[in-house]
């Protein structure tokens, strides 16, 4: 269970996202040294960082109070759901929860 002050968009991360931020900063921000790390090509652990600075993104411009929520528009951001039918899953979710979010 995530302490109180953590930030939202953090504690909707898997832990294995969280577990790579915490390598990140152990590797004082060395993509080369974290690429050896995870046994992975540079280019292999930069497509990663930018699919996590993109949940980042996503989580942070209006972290999401709901879990189906947040689960949603991280399928969006992995590209799993198009934005089109994550909105349209959004709105949905939305008006079965009388307007809660």
């Amino acid at each position: 269970m995530p302490a109180p002050d953590t930030p939202g968009w953090f504690a909707h991360l898997e832990e294995e996202d969280q577990q790579f931020i915490k390598r990140f900063v152990l590797a004082s921000g060395s993509l080369k040294e974290l690429a050896e790390f995870y046994e992975v090509s540079y280019p292999t652990l930069r497509v990663r960082l930018d699919r996590l600075i993109e949940r980042i993104r996503v989580l942070d411009d209006d972290t999401p109070s709901d879990p189906l929520d947040a689960r949603i528009r991280l399928l969006v951001a992995d590209g799993e759901v198009t934005p089109k039918a994550g909105k349209e899953l959004l709105r949905i979710h939305k008006r079965l929860n009388g307007g809660k979010r």
